[in-house]
C-alpha cells in the first residue's frame, strides 16, 4: 500500500519561500503520476503542480506559475514542491497525491484521477 506523507508546511510573510516535501513509501510506485494539489476554506480543490516519475517531466498550473517549481529527490524518494514569492492567496493547506501507472501520453489534472493521498500540509502566508 502506497504511503505519501507531506512536510514542510507553515506560516510565513509574503514574498518569502517554502519548500514541501512528499514521502513516498510501500506499493510499488516506480512508474506514476504524481500531484501537488491545495484547497483553502470555502474553496474548490485545486491543482498546482504534477510530475511523472521516474523519468521527471513536470507541469505547472498557470496561477503559479513562474512561482513554483515540482521536483524529485529519487535519493530520499520525495516529491518536492519550491513556492517562491508567496502570498495570502496562497494559504491553504496542500496535499500530494499519486496515480499509479505508465505513461499515457497526456496529463492528469484533476484530483479525481489520483488514488493515493497524503494527509495535507498547511501553508499559511500573511502579514
Amino acid at each position: 500500500q502506497v504511503q505519501l506523507v507531506e512536510s514542510g508546511g507553515g506560516s510565513v510573510q509574503p514574498g518569502e519561500s517554502l519548500i514541501l516535501s512528499c514521502a513516498v513509501s510501500g506499493g510499488t510506485h516506480t512508474w506514476a503520476y504524481m500531484g501537488w494539489f491545495r484547497q483553502a476554506p470555502g474553496m474548490e480543490r485545486e491543482g498546482v503542480a504534477w510530475i511523472y516519475r521516474p523519468l521527471g517531466g513536470t507541469m505547472i498550473a498557470d496561477s503559479v506559475k513562474g512561482r513554483f517549481t515540482i521536483f524529485q529527490d529519487n535519493y530520499k524518494d520525495t516529491i518536492n514542491l519550491k513556492m517562491t514569492n508567496l502570498q495570502p492567496d496562497d494559504t491553504a493547506m496542500y496535499y500530494c497525491a499519486l496515480r499509479l501507472g505508465q505513461w499515457s501520453g497526456g496529463w492528469y489534472y484533476s484530483g479525481r484521477d489520483y488514488n493515493y493521498w497524503g494527509q495535507g500540509t498547511q501553508v499559511t502566508v500573511s502579514s
